[in-house]
């Protein structure tokens, strides 16, 4: 595991983020928790394809049909949201090794084991062949093992079996060459029987540790694939007994999942199915996992329950903060405290005439600012753009995210200085991303990812990064970016919405006002206040069922969203959502007023109740749309 990079969000949906986990195709896989405490594999697809209007599509699908997928070999979708700016998708959480990890690691597993792994494979192609769906990438990255078993995950690239609606291109393959099927690699109509044949590579691979297609270029894995047939000789017999059926070329003589078991008879019942090297791997796992739980990465997002109850119980103990009134007779809160002491300062300073500054670069369109870069050309500008970032594509189809003010600090390795600023690099497989600190704003960053789909590669992406980096700076600098238009959200300072005192009043003692990057603000207070402002898709109601409630409420003639939560016996988290103005069609600026309590007697009413006074003390400090 690796330290979430700059730029990357510190929370998606409901889920806070602790660390990066690995990197595939199609998206990123970071270490969430979900506000209950349950760990998910949260998984963030590439900004390219969130550009794709046809893979959004698909990937609304795919979300929709993999909730169905349920069983003890599978790691279930928790939660998912092809809508957002970048679509996401949450699994549950398994830590211990990918397959090709564990035999990479500690050889090819014996035939006991290999016997389980196929059982467990087999099991779980059943219950996902049960919900309507094929794979499509059955590889060893996408078999994690676990202490007793293994399961299939990611299925991100998967297709409902039946329906009327073809999503895919015609011609467009996707999945891993080494285990794709025949009638995959020849862009055929898939059945389930395509799974079973990459269940039958995985078998050959796990009891040899090699693949029995790879060629030297993914070219030739197709070809082997379609054309060959694998030496199966050094197989132990009862494992080629398994595999060789599974690897038919015709589909129609591949065995189901379910005649797979038959085949396989009962197995003995064991705790630990793998060799001993592997137990200690998934071991070596899980003690990652539980030190970036027990230590995670300082906060940065609203809503961040676990940080908040030991912050808040700390509070309690030292006796600052008192207890919190139940409803009055007209079913409203209101904080009692002992003492009212003088609320703190915010944490900013006076206006910083600075063009590097966050008042200065607060009100910067991203999308405006590189129309071009020396040695690289023209910047088109793709798709959705938040208040902070906007992504481009070049002529070539390589693309770069510019970041201003973004709500991460610099991460990386200090690479000297930048036109006065201290730089850091920071070299990822999915590509290099240079940044600066925002004067007197060191906690947010103007960055630049110069980045590598597999479409169009940067022969030196860091030296692109630094390139569009400087001309960046060179172009804020200068002054020759025009500003968010009348009415906007984006210039606004969310830290002077609500005066301290007036928070003060609402939700009780402020210990702490600090701004998160440069569109949000919280309030420290038995728990946090904070108000978002951001650019994305118009709030709707809630109607999924996962909150404990959900609906509208009124503003003062405003119309307004609201979902809350009860985390846990002493902790509340609303939200209440509007849209300021529309963007286009299908994006608008939206204002967000969370509040999640900590060691608290708050009912969600109440905590509610809260979150609607300090959303009406807001709105006067907006801009009329």
């Amino acid at each position: 595991m690796e330290p979430l990079g700059p730029g990357e969000p510190a929370q998606v949906g409901r889920y806070r983020l602790l660390a990066a986990v690995g990197e595939g195709g199609m998206g990123r896989v970071l270490l969430g928790v979900a506000p209950d405490g349950r760990l998910a594999a949260v998984k963030l697809v590439h900004r390219g394809f969130a550009h794709d209007p046809g893979f959004r599509e698909r990937f609304r699908r795919e979300v929709e049909v993999s909730r169905l997928v349920s069983g003890a070999y599978t790691a279930a979708v928790m939660d998912a949201d092809p809508h957002a700016p970048i679509p996401w998708l949450a699994s549950v959480f398994v830590a211990g090794p990918s397959l090709q990890e564990a035999v990479d690691a500690t050889g090819p597993l014996p035939s006991p084991a290999v016997r389980h792994l196929a059982a467990g494979l087999a099991s779980a192609l059943m219950g996902i062949h049960r919900a309507g769906l094929v794979h499509r990438d059955l590889k060893p990255g996408n078999v994690l093992l676990a202490d007793d078993g293994p399961r299939v995950i990611d299925f991100g690239i998967a297709r409902a079996a039946e329906g009327s609606t073809d999503l895919t291109h015609t011609g467009v393959i996707l999945g891993s060459p080494a285990f794709m099927s025949p009638e995959q690699a020849d862009g055929r109509p898939l059945t389930p029987a395509s799974d079973v044949f990459s269940l039958g590579a995985l078998l050959v691979l796990a009891a040899t540790g090699r693949s029995p297609f790879a060629g030297a270029s993914a070219p030739q894995s197709l070809y082997n694939v379609v054309h060959t047939h694998p030496d199966l000789r050094a197989l132990p017999p009862e494992i080629r007994a398994l595999a060789e059926p599974c690897l038919a070329k015709d589909p129609a003589r591949r065995p189901t999942p379910a005649q797979l078991l038959e085949l396989l008879g009962p197995l003995p019942p064991v705790q630990r199915p793998w060799p001993p090297a592997v137990h200690a791997l998934i071991a070596r796992h899980g003690d990652q996992v539980a030190a970036v739980v027990a230590k995670p990465p300082k906060p940065r997002q609203r809503g961040r329950r676990i940080a908040l109850a030991a912050a808040a119980a700390t509070v309690v103990v030292a006796g600052t903060i008192t207890a919190v009134a139940l409803l009055n007779g007209d079913g409203g809160a209101t904080a009692a405290p002992a003492s009212n002491p003088a609320p703190p300062p915010v944490t900013t300073s006076a206006p910083n005439p600075d063009p590097l500054g966050p008042d200065k670069l607060r009100g910067v369109d991203p999308c405006q600012v590189l129309p071009s870069v020396p040695g690289i050309g023209k910047l088109t500008p793709q798709g959705e753009v938040q208040f902070f970032s906007c992504t481009f594509q070049t002529a070539q189809r390589q693309w770069m995210q510019l970041t201003i003010g973004g709500p991460s600090p610099a991460r990386g390795t200090p690479a000297g200085e930048l036109n006065g600023l201290p730089l850091n690099l920071d070299v990822k497989s999915s590509g290099c991303t240079a940044s600066v600190p925002v004067v007197d704003r060191p906690a947010a960053t103007i960055g630049v990812e110069a980045g590598d789909l597999g479409v169009g590669k940067f022969a030196q992406p860091c030296d692109a990064a630094k390139s569009a980096l400087t001309e960046t700076l060179n172009r804020l600098r200068a002054g020759s970016v025009s500003a968010a238009p009348p009415g906007s959200l984006a210039p606004v300072d969310p830290c002077g919405l609500v005066a301290t005192a007036t928070a003060q009043r609402i939700a009780g003692p402020i210990t702490k006002v600090e701004p998160r990057g440069l569109h949000e603000c919280r309030w420290t207070a038995g728990g946090e206040l904070s108000v978002n402002l951001e650019r994305g898709r118009p709030p709707v109601a809630a109607k999924d069922g996962s909150y404990d409630a959900a609906g509208t409420v009124d503003l003062g003639g405003l119309t307004a969203y609201f979902t809350a939560d009860r985390i846990n016996p002493a902790s509340v988290d609303c939200t209440v959502t509007w849209p300021h103005r529309p963007v286009g069609e299908q994006a608008s600026e939206n204002v967000i007023v969370q509040y999640t309590t900590s060691a608290s007697t708050l009912t969600i009413e109440q905590t509610c109740r809260h979150v609607q006074d300090f959303a009406k003390a807001a709105r006067p400090g907006l801009p009329k749309p």
